[in-house]
């Protein structure tokens, strides 16, 4: 027995798949834990880049610039000389009037309620119907889906009736 074990054991055995089958050289382990948004070298960015896109300022095409842009002062300045509400204002005109930086408002016209107005006033509405010509004994006959809003109409009604 122990013979007939080591002859067996000397000759090779034929693999299963043949090399040029083998197709788990192309089989993508993925299983790997990723590092997320920290992990920059598992891709490509080239591929991600839209060269058409990167232009190098945007401006609006609609509108011309009004104002030309002044070069922004930097001065030196002790922290004592620095006038924090001044300078908050200085740098929020420079955005208000620069047309090249979002958001791009516009004037919105709605219309108004009142004299004078198509509309006229909607308060009528309210005014129409007062609460005491409603009958909401109904939701009652409703079922059980509808039986917290007739007890919430019921106790209305019943309040009235005191």
């Amino acid at each position: 027995i122990v013979v007939l074990f080591i002859t067996l054991r000397r000759s090779k055995k034929e693999p299963l798949i043949i090399s040029e089958e083998d197709v788990r050289e192309n089989v993508v382990t993925y299983d790997d834990e990723g590092g997320g948004e920290e992990d920059t070298e598992a891709f490509d960015i080239t591929a991600l880049r839209n060269p058409s896109a990167a232009e190098e300022l945007k401006y609006r095409r609609d509108i011309r610039p009004e104002v030309k842009l002044t070069p922004r002062h930097q001065t030196l300045s002790t922290l004592e000389s620095i006038d924090v509400q001044e300078f908050i204002k200085q740098r929020l005109a420079e955005a208000d009037l620069d047309p090249s930086v979002p958001p791009y408002d516009s004037l919105q016209t709605y219309a108004y309620e009142g004299q004078r107005s198509e509309a006229g006033s909607i308060s009528s509405l309210d005014s129409a119907t007062t609460q005491s010509d409603q009958d909401y004994q109904y939701l009652g006959d409703w079922g059980p889906e509808f039986k917290k809003l007739a007890e919430l109409y019921g106790e209305i009604d019943s309040e009235r009736t005191t």
